[in-house]
């Protein structure tokens, strides 16, 4: 995909275009204009200095250490200085200035009480601009080079507040007529296809697929990376751009395009690219969720049960800091845990003993209820766990306000009725389950007895229960949508006129499923020691 230039479109980052007043308002300017206390003004000038020599690791230490307490300390829950008010103190550095203000809106999103003004977020959408264009315009690789953990926050951050920008608009019952004027005249602000084409650009100037191919199948990425891809600010934004890709499509209901991008990277093992913890925990649960979307629930509860392992094992070291993005990593873990509970009620196998503990100590009584069918706990886990789904077309913004209350539930709304259809089809099947377990012959009226309802009923959730447990299961390849059919249920039948014959079919694979897993437990602990070790 060919790179939109948006400056050209914008007059080259002049905003002349629109008569905004692109500080927000008055009064938060008039509050920022105090004078910039000493230990801040150092904070910049090292940080300036740090960026044009591109002493990664001070940068690092820098942006997940003082800058966090710095903001502790005097921007909790107030902005950072402008950039205008920092001026003096950072002069004429263009790459400063654009990464400044990436975490000035940035951390103006996260804490600032009641969020960014319309202007701010017009302003922050035109600093990504200036950003993407300065990366992907160049003619030779950009000499900027950033810690990974924050080329991860800014693809994360680019994504996440187009996402607050497509509900912000949604809400039109909220806004104001001007913020409405303001939206109608800038369409291209924050448009759907403006945030792919980034993306996608920057996989692109990476070759970031070529190379993980070639990465796979054991060769050196560096012989197809190309002179961009080499440069580790394309490469790590290409990889970036790949989780960003499938999160987005994850937004927008395409599950199947979801995964498809993620192709090139095996999930199953450690990748050589990502060691940004964040990173991977938003990988695994949208991949885990549009698993789940698709159908393919053994495979949605081994990549939940994966990610909800390697947290336990180093959840002291993700956690330590109680910044924005660690509460983040919180909620998404107490999120995967619940949809992991869904998973387990609609295809029971056994997972790790560990994550198994913690599900039931914490998610007990949710496990209990559905299942026993409850579908409004099924509809309230769903609610709480999913992603905020998008809608890929802004409103209409000529609709009557009746219509404009409800229509940035709509993409919810849409989302939760394919699932809940889904659960209506399948809300028996454990109270069947539970009573093939118990027999290895049984009468299809006596099953019909004991559910209530007619024979014919029975033998359709019996055809049912075989349909269902039958999934698409990853056997081995990169590709996560590649796999082969099979049967998830620890009970299998056949029916012979009027009679059910019940079997175990997995009676024999116990103990070697129990061996297997505790040598690949063993295998891990070995590379963990021996990393360390190095």
């Amino acid at each position: 995909m060919e790179y939109e230039d948006y400056g050209d479109e914008y007059d080259q980052y002049g905003y002349h275009t629109h008569d905004l007043d692109m500080h927000g308002d008055y009064e938060r300017q008039v509050a920022e204009s105090y004078k910039v206390p000493e230990v801040v003004r150092n904070f910049l000038v090292y940080l300036a200095k740090a960026i044009n020599e591109g002493n990664v690791y001070e940068l690092q230490s820098m942006y997940e250490n003082s800058y966090v307490k710095l903001t502790e300390r005097f921007y909790k829950s107030t902005p950072w200085p402008l950039s205008k008010d920092i001026a003096s103190i950072v002069h004429d550095d263009e790459k400063f200035d654009i990464l400044y203000k990436e975490l000035y809106y940035r951390h103006l999103y996260a804490r600032v009480s009641g969020g960014p003004s319309i202007s701010e977020r017009f302003e922050s959408y035109y600093n990504y601009c200036h950003l993407f264009n300065l990366i992907l315009s160049a003619n030779e690789p950009v000499q900027l080079e950033l810690p990974n953990q924050w080329l991860w926050e800014i693809i994360d951050e680019f994504i996440y507040q187009f996402q607050n920008f497509s509900h912000y608009q949604s809400m039109l019952n909220k806004r104001t007529a001007e913020e409405i004027d303001q939206l109608r005249e800038h369409p291209k602000v924050w448009n759907v296809h403006s945030v792919l084409n980034v993306l996608h650009s920057l996989v692109d100037k990476s070759n970031i697929n070529r190379q993980l191919e070639v990465y796979t199948n054991g060769g050196d990425p560096d012989s197809v990376a190309g002179e961009f891809g080499r440069h580790p600010l394309y490469k790590m934004l290409g990889y970036f751009s790949l989780v960003g890709l499938l999160r987005l499509h994850s937004l927008l209901g395409d599950y199947y395009q979801a995964i498809k991008v993620l192709e090139n990277i095996e999930l199953n093992k450690k990748s050589l690219y990502s060691r940004v913890p964040a990173c991977q925990i938003t990988t695994y649960y949208y991949v885990g969720f549009s698993y789940l979307m698709m159908r393919r629930y053994a495979d949605a509860i081994r990549t939940f049960s994966n990610i909800l392992l390697y947290i336990q094992r180093t959840q002291r070291n993700l956690f330590q800091q109680r910044t924005y993005q660690a509460d983040q990593m919180n909620k998404q873990t107490e999120r995967m845990y619940t949809l992991l509970t869904i998973c387990l009620v609609l295809h029971p196998q056994r997972i790790d003993e560990s994550v198994l503990s913690t599900l039931k100590e914490n998610y007990g009584d949710k496990l209990l209820k559905m299942q026993r069918g409850d579908l409004d706990e099924f509809e309230n886990c769903f609610s709480f766990a999913c992603p905020k789904f998008l809608s890929p077309v802004p409103p209409s913004f000529d609709l009557n306000s009746l219509n404009a209350i409800n229509s940035h539930k709509e993409p919810f709304v849409a989302q939760l009725k394919v699932f809940m259809d889904e659960i209506k089809q399948q809300i028996m099947l454990p109270t069947i389950r539970s009573y093939l377990k118990l027999y290895t012959t049984m009468p299809i009226a006596k099953l019909a007895t004991f559910l209530e309802m007619s024979e014919s009923d029975v033998v359709n959730y019996l055809l049912c229960f075989k349909h269902k447990m039958k999934n698409m299961v990853w056997i081995k390849g990169t590709s996560g949508l590649e796999g082969e059919f099979q049967s998830g249920s620890e009970v299998d039948f056949y029916i012979d006129k009027d009679m059910i014959h019940i079997a175990d079919t997995k009676v024999a694979r116990r103990y070697g499923d129990f061996f297997i897993r505790q040598i690949h437990k063993f295998d891990e602990l070995h590379r963990m020691i021996s990393g360390i070790q190095i």
